[in-house]
């Protein structure tokens, strides 16, 4: 099994609630930049993959399981981690841990995307070379 690619963030005051802890729906916009960022890494240029190839990654599902608040002023890791692959659509694993105190893990949570072409919206296969972890 791979490591999985690491996305240090800051909360800030705009990312939390009256109470001064991370607002439920940020957590779903941490984890969708750490899964773009781990795609930048991984040599993919999704907007070069939309004008050039004509296709797009669509989120189908999402899952996280809570497990402590995160709070104002908190350095957070989100990770990124491919966790299965079929024939349209990939699973990543994304996970979500307290950086600047114990390392505690804050959300457990999963994306399943699917690979479509861009002007049908139809599934498309994934080639099997996109996650491959040593492409130039």
């Amino acid at each position: 099994m791979t490591e999985p690619f690491n996305w240090p963030i800051r909360v800030y005051y705009e990312d939390t609630d009256a109470q001064g802890v991370v607002y439920y729906a940020n957590y779903f916009r941490f984890m969708e930049r750490a899964r773009t960022e781990w795609l930048r890494a991984l040599g993919i240029d999704q907007v070069a993959l939309m004008e050039q190839e004509r296709r797009i990654f669509v989120v189908t599902e999402t899952r996280a399981e809570f497990l402590v608040p995160a709070r104002l002023n908190d350095q957070i890791v989100v990770t990124a981690r491919l966790d299965g692959l079929t024939r349209a659509t990939f699973d990543i694993e994304q996970n979500i841990y307290r950086e600047n105190l114990d390392g505690q893990l804050l959300l457990k949570g999963s994306v399943r995307a699917a690979y479509l072409d861009a002007d049908t919206l139809r599934p498309k296969r994934v080639p099997a070379s996109l996650f491959e972890e040593n492409k130039q």
